[in-house]
């Protein structure tokens, strides 16, 4: 299987700056790190509506698109669970 890239919406980059621990930070890196393998690993959900998914790490959502086209996983939004899915 081909490895994809990782790519971040700028707005999801400040997302993950702004979590509250650094421990927190390295997981949630970590678990992005391990879409380009598998853009769609066990406990990955798509969203009804959207052609986007999700991932659970710890309190923390990180959801994102896939392109397998271009071989390309789009990070878009990261934040706590509770906030995550609200829209601005």
């Amino acid at each position: 299987m081909a490895r994809y890239s990782v790519r971040f919406k700028k707005s999801a980059v400040k997302e993950l700056e702004a979590v509250a621990t650094k421990a927190d930070r390295v997981r949630i890196i970590k678990r992005i790190q391990s879409l380009a393998d598998n853009p769609r690993p066990y406990g990955s959900r798509k969203l009804s509506g959207y052609e986007r998914y999700r991932i659970r790490q710890g309190r923390y959502r990180i959801l994102y698109s896939i392109k397998d086209t271009e071989l390309i996983v789009y990070v878009i939004k990261v934040g706590d669970r509770k906030d995550v899915y609200r829209s601005r």
